[in-house]
């Protein structure tokens, strides 16, 4: 996950999290400078990701014409974006809502889903969250420090970034 405070670090941070082995970048809608990143990176949305789905984005995801991560913590938000006929969701946030502990219990009664846990994941714990069935990525801020972006440090980014992509068993 990517939080863009000027427009201009878009295009270097993509950059350097490329380099490092992570093709998929998350911009969050945390500030204002975040469209125009967007656009600066011009990669074009391939996908689109909600830490939340109240029924009315449900809907609009369903008819989005990319694919949608829709967000969940609950096996009941879980079962009816499942019934929707989303397979893969976004648990957020995973820390806070019992994190690998919930991803196992849910493991055999959802079968069908898959997870990106998003929210608290970090380099001590990402390697845990990746190690399960149900987990097909895991998504976090620490790449991407706000205080490494603002320095211009995309060389560090790089580097977490490479750290980050290995942790995959």
């Amino acid at each position: 996950m990517l939080t863009i405070e000027r427009a201009d670090d878009g295009v270097p941070t993509a950059r350097a999290l490329l380099a490092g082995g992570l093709p998929v970048i998350e911009i969050t809608l945390r500030t204002p400078a975040a469209i125009d990143a967007v656009r600066a990176v011009n990669a074009g949305a391939a996908f689109v990701v909600s830490p939340g789905t109240p029924a009315g984005l449900a809907q609009a995801l369903i008819e989005a014409p990319i694919p949608a991560l829709p967000g969940c913590a609950t096996v009941s938000e879980a079962m009816k974006l499942a019934a929707l006929g989303f397979t893969v969701l976004r648990f957020f946030p995973a820390e806070p809502s019992a994190g690998v502990r919930w991803l196992k219990a849910v493991a055999e009664p959802l079968p069908d889903i898959q997870f990106c846990p998003t929210g608290g994941i970090n380099p001590d714990n990402a390697a845990s969250y990746l190690a399960l069935p149900n987990v097909v990525a895991v998504g976090g801020s620490w790449v991407t420090p706000p205080q490494a972006i603002a320095a211009g440090d995309f060389a560090g980014i790089t580097a977490r970034a490479r750290l980050a992509a290995a942790l995959r068993p």
